[in-house]
């Protein structure tokens, strides 16, 4: 068998942001789980962290399964993908992954914000409660997108990738339109609508308060305006790669890209770029975390 230089660029690429999303999102999950143990007590942010974590390892390892088939076993890939277990995995890890993320951003927005509205005062006297039912919503809702997916099945095109090589009975399975797996695919627009309401929020909150500091005598730069830039750049951040994983996942799920093709490749890895890089924003925009990530790769100077 042999293999395009395409599909070879395809596996070095995934590769290194498998290994990087496995490192990154293993640590923040070994040293807020180190956290949580030590202080025996609920800390939400750490409770957050843990399970943003754990849903990102989950979709890395599914996309780079499918990579790794895709490149080295297609008629494998073709014939498995598409099952009701693998689209439910698929999909479970792909929605739980975009809900747990704006958890956290509804996190940030009502800790650092500094909006005095009765409703907004509610809230963030309530986080502490409410993030665990947003939580357990999270995963019903994942669920809930995961199993209407396998009921409606995913398109099969005759002379399209799916087809070509492939032994399944077209009997036995589902075939539905495009739209339809597209429509069920719409409802992670909800958690993007609330991340960009909180992003908006925060944005607010730092233009005020950067206003007031700066026609007062204090500096601009203290904690509370320092707190602000760190939670935007994990935000921002994270809404560039939600929006492009968001387009590359619909893409994908048009089931209209051809097999191995250079669109193929380039989806795939766009959709791995988000697991991997935003773990390392949470990294880098957390002072504690970013110098014990230094001290485990020995990257630190010695005083």
């Amino acid at each position: 068998m042999t293999f395009p230089f395409l599909a070879i660029l395809h596996m070095v690429i995934m590769t290194a942001e498998f290994l990087l999303g496995t490192t990154v999102n293993g640590f923040l999950i070994i040293v807020n789980f180190y956290d949580l143990a030590k202080s025996r007590k609920l800390l939400i942010l750490q409770i957050l962290l843990i399970c943003t974590g754990l849903s990102r390892l989950g979709l890395q390892m599914m996309l780079m399964t499918q990579s790794f088939f895709s490149v080295f076993f297609p008629f494998a890939y073709e014939e498995n993908i598409y099952g009701s277990k693998m689209m439910f995995i698929w999909m479970f890890f792909s929605s739980i992954g975009l809900w747990f993320a704006t958890c956290l951003s509804v996190f940030y927005c009502l800790k650092i914000s500094g909006f005095t509205k009765p409703w907004f005062l509610w809230l963030k006297f309530r986080i502490s409660k409410l993030i665990f039912w947003l939580l357990l919503g999270s995963l019903m809702a994942s669920l809930g997108t995961a199993t209407v997916s396998i009921e409606v099945g995913f398109p099969l095109i005759e002379d399209g990738y799916v087809l070509r090589y492939t032994e399944l009975n077209i009997s036995d399975v589902k075939v539905m339109k495009n739209n339809d797996l597209l429509l069920v695919n719409l409802t992670l627009l909800l958690p993007f609508m609330v991340f960009v309401k909180c992003t908006c929020l925060l944005f607010i909150s730092l233009y005020k308060h950067t206003y007031r500091m700066q026609g007062g005598s204090q500096k601009p730069s203290n904690a509370r305006t320092e707190a602000h830039i760190n939670a935007l750049k994990t935000v921002v951040t994270f809404f560039c790669f939600f929006v492009s994983y968001f387009a590359a996942f619909m893409a994908n799920m048009t089931f209209r890209i051809p097999y191995r093709s250079h669109q193929f490749f380039v989806v795939k890895e766009v959709m791995a770029a988000y697991p991997a890089g935003h773990s390392v924003i949470i990294i880098l925009s957390n002072s504690k975390f970013k110098d014990i990530f230094r001290r485990m790769i020995c990257l630190k100077k010695k005083e």
